[in-house]
C-alpha cells in the first residue's frame, strides 16, 4: 500500500505565494517520478510540473517561471513553490508518482487526494 498525503493549499490574493507538499509512505523501493497536476472546474486535468530521480524537472508554460517543484529523496517528498499566483491557477491540485514497491517489481502510478488551490481577491 502506498499513500499520498498533500499539503499546503488555500487562499491566496493575486501575486501571493503558496508552497505544496506531498509525502509518500508505505511499500517504497524507488520512485522514479513525482508531478503535480491540477484540475480546474470544468476542465481536463493537466500536468503542471514533474521531476525525475535524477533532479531533471519539466514544467507547463503557464507556470515556467513562477513555479518551482523539488523533491527531498530522503523523505520521498516533493514540493510545489507557486509564486506570482493568478486567478487562473485557482485549481484542485493532486501530486502523482511513479515508483516500485519492490525491487523488480512493475512501476506504478498512485494519486494524492487532492488540495484546493483559490486565488482571489
Amino acid at each position: 500500500q502506498v499513500q499520498l498525503v498533500e499539503s499546503g493549499g488555500g487562499l491566496v490574493q493575486p501575486g501571493g505565494s503558496l508552497r505544496l507538499s506531498c509525502a509518500a509512505s508505505g511499500t517504497i523501493f524507488s520512485i522514479n517520478v513525482m508531478a503535480w497536476y491540477r484540475q480546474a472546474p470544468g476542465k481536463e486535468r493537466e500536468l503542471v510540473a514533474g521531476i525525475i530521480s535524477d533532479g531533471n524537472t519539466n514544467y507547463a508554460e503557464s507556470v515556467k517561471g513562477r513555479f518551482t517543484i523539488s523533491r527531498d529523496n530522503a523523505k520521498n517528498t516533493v514540493y510545489l513553490q507557486m509564486n506570482s499566483l493568478k486567478p487562473e491557477d485557482t485549481a484542485v491540485y493532486y501530486c502523482a508518482t511513479l515508483l516500485r514497491a519492490t525491487r523488480g517489481g512493475p512501476t506504478t502510478r498512485h494519486w494524492g487526494q487532492g488540495t484546493q488551490v483559490t486565488v482571489s481577491s
